[in-house]
């Protein structure tokens, strides 16, 4: 049986979409199908060397969604979407909020068992994938018993074996009114996505985003970085990462270009940046200072570029307004349970360029002691966020959710209803004008003899030696201190030792500061999914 496929909002064309505008854009997936009737024919992605146009970004969103609405799928029901970077993962994500269910990003570089674990935890029901990564998946598949259906990328693909779950081709793309299942009813707070994060420490844990958090959050970043139509983005990061996702959602919104990258090395970045003609780039820090070392052709094309996810060294920031003169470069911090907190104006980049800003636009964050009061100007305290980008808590996980989602400070306490915010666990410090500095994270930080010590610091000071590439200091059980200081770092070149680095340490550093233990090494640090430097591996190797 079928049904005519409502042209209701996302779906209004010509004189409609006019009439109706004001009611566009509260739905995650709106942003495609407005730029779709604005301005069909300009770009939407670039993936190997091939151009997908907003009108067949559209078509691909829309049957998409009429797949998983033929399949049976409920309202808020979860499609998991496990690839590389490429127009089909862009497509089932939005396909996905088209038909009223919930996508669920997974990162291509997870193991079996992990996928397996995020599938089985959130109850998907449907996995977009491709037909060699189902081959990698099969043995752990039968762990995930509500999963009643994979759709490849592939064509031709579809074929299931006994036994095996079902396989369903990926879905030819139809023009605006097909006959199809009537997507489910959706508002902006219902759940669109769940993002886990990489799993560092314990099991991984499901943020969960409602429409209202990804529309308000693309409206906020979109506005401060003054994103052009005209802008053309190269998406590096795994769109399973927020700071990824981020990129799709505000370029969407403004109608400009993502090229889509699954890079190898930073010299691929430079050299695409060049043949793409590249104005937006996203990175993290330890992609960031490999990223500085490189020379970058003049004349570059980046108007702008961000670092999140973790502080970037002074001396990268130094390193990149050096190389790239002409662009401006916004510093931010986030976390995946707001996602966008805090940006520094490319103004203020040169006066301080150790903050992390300001609260971004529809945002309010505060700096607040354990027992909830504000703290004074300079005195550390934790980051709370507060506002429209407060995500809905973790899946299926109340006793976690309890304990980062908790009551904002400050509240009218006769006001029946409490405003939930974020307790980040980092620890921030404000200025008398208003900037915020990041120290640490509460789980990171070093207990020296009763001294509480930021590896953020540390890792600054090791950076400004010019002796190494990058460094990670953590703190590792010692027997008399309770914790002692330990660094892994990378050499800047061969022949550098050690005791060198440790010599800098101790005339830079207060004595229950310096580093224990330093380990040099050649190779580059390991790193985590979302590509920042696993301090987790790095410490499981180091005992005194």
């Amino acid at each position: 049986m079928s049904y005519l496929f409502v042209i209701t909002g996302p779906y209004r064309t010509g004189k409609m979409a006019s009439e109706h505008k004001a009611f566009m854009n509260h739905l995650i997936h709106d942003s495609i199908f407005e730029a779709a009737a604005r301005t069909p024919d300009a770009q939407a992605l670039a993936y190997g060397g091939k151009q997908c146009s907003y009108a067949e970004l559209a078509a691909q969103v829309r049957a998409v969604a009429a797949c998983l609405l033929e399949q049976g799928l409920g309202a808020g029901e979860r499609v998991a979407v496990y690839m590389e970077k490429r127009v089909e993962n862009v497509a089932a994500m939005f396909g996905a909020a088209a038909a009223g269910c919930v996508f669920v990003p997974v990162n291509p570089l997870l193991k079996p068992e992990q996928v397996a674990y995020i599938l089985a935890d959130c109850q998907v029901r449907v996995l977009a994938t491709t037909a060699e990564r189902l081959t990698q998946l099969a043995p752990v598949l039968a762990g995930c018993p509500d999963l009643q259906a994979v759709l490849l990328a592939q064509a031709g693909q579809n074929a299931s074996p006994p036994g095996a779950v079902p396989r369903l081709a990926w879905p030819q793309a139809a023009p605006a009114q097909v006959q199809a299942h009537a997507p489910h009813r959706r508002i902006d707070t219902d759940v669109a996505a769940i993002l886990y994060t990489s799993g560092s420490t314990g099991t991984p844990k499901g943020v969960v985003l409602s429409h209202r958090n990804m529309v308000a959050g693309a409206a906020s970043v979109a506005g401060y970085l003054g994103l052009r139509a005209d802008d053309r983005v190269l998406a590096v990061l795994p769109l399973s990462f927020d700071y990824g996702l981020s990129q799709l959602t505000t370029c969407f919104l403004r109608g400009a270009c993502v090229v889509l990258m699954n890079h190898l090395f930073a010299k691929d970045i430079v050299a695409m940046v060049a043949s793409e003609r590249i104005t937006g780039l996203a990175a993290v820090p330890p992609l960031w200072i490999a990223l500085a070392r490189l020379d970058w052709p003049a004349g570059c094309t980046l108007r702008f570029i961000t670092n999140s996810g973790g502080a970037m060294p002074v001396v990268t920031v130094e390193a990149l307004r050096a190389a790239l003169p002409a662009t401006q470069i916004f510093l931010m911090y986030g976390l995946t349970e707001a996602f966008r907190s805090t940006y520094l104006p490319p103004e203020q980049v040169a006066r301080r360029p150790d903050s992390i800003g300001r609260a971004i636009p529809n945002a309010e964050v505060l700096v607040v002691r354990p027992d909830g009061s504000l703290c004074e100007d300079d005195e550390p305290g934790e980051l709370v966020h507060r506002g429209a980008l407060v995500s809905l808590g973790y899946w299926n996980d109340p006793a976690r959710t309890a304990e980062r989602f908790r009551p904002a400070p400050g509240q009218d306490w006769s006001l029946p209803l409490t405003e939930l915010a974020v307790w980040s666990g980092d620890t921030v410090r404000r200025d008398a004008e208003g900037y915020l500095y990041f120290i640490g994270r509460g789980d990171d930080m070093i207990k020296v003899s009763g001294y509480r010590i930021s590896p953020t610091e540390i890792e600054a000071v090791l950076q400004a030696t010019g002796l190494v590439l990058e460094a990670a200091a953590f703190g590792v059980a010692h027997p008399e201190l309770g914790q002692a200081v330990a660094v892994v770092a990378v050499a800047a070149e061969p022949g550098i030792d050690a005791a060198a680095l440790l010599a800098e340490c101790r005339r830079r550093l207060p004595a229950y500061m310096v580093p224990a233990r330093i380990d040099l090494r050649l190779d580059a640090l390991p790193r985590n999914p979302n590509g920042k430097i696993d301090r987790n591996l790095l410490r499981q190797a180091l005992t005194f």
